[in-house]
């Protein structure tokens, strides 16, 4: 008697809902890990810090927003759509968090830099699988 484990095929749309849903994990450990960054609570009191407006504010969680939709969003959206929107949801976030990795060079942000890479790879592997998505072949 062999003793193998069973393996069971996972759906394209919960495999691109779990890695938006990684996604977003990576993006806020990183902004948890930031606040242990010297200077960066008292620059958040004292108001000196990068999202220092309202519009400011406001951009960063439209921006934000889109990874924790298309947890959502990958699992209802008919086909055509929800291929487009992983396609270029991904394209976006994987050029997005390349730029804040590279910006963030500095031995404090080393963290960042890492998760921003992961954020990367994880956004590049959604726009590989959303483009290879299966068509229905007919007869």
């Amino acid at each position: 008697m062999r003793n193998e484990f069973e393996n069971i095929k996972v759906p394209l749309r919960i495999q691109l809902s779990g890695i938006w849903a990684s996604v977003m994990c990576c993006y806020i450990y990183g902004d948890y890990f930031e606040l242990y960054v010297p200077g960066k609570v008292e620059g958040l009191i004292s108001g000196q810090h990068l999202l220092d407006t309202p519009m400011k504010l406001f951009a960063a969680s439209l921006i934000m927003a889109l990874p924790s939709l298309m947890i959502f969003l990958s699992l209802i959206l008919s086909p055509k759509p929800a291929r487009w929107l992983n396609i270029g949801a991904g394209i976006f976030f994987t050029l997005f968090t390349f730029w804040v990795g590279i910006s963030s060079l500095t031995m404090w942000h080393t963290f960042y830099v890492f998760l921003s890479f992961l954020e990367s790879l994880l956004t590049l592997l959604i726009v590989v699988k959303a483009w290879k998505w299966p068509r229905i072949t007919q007869p």
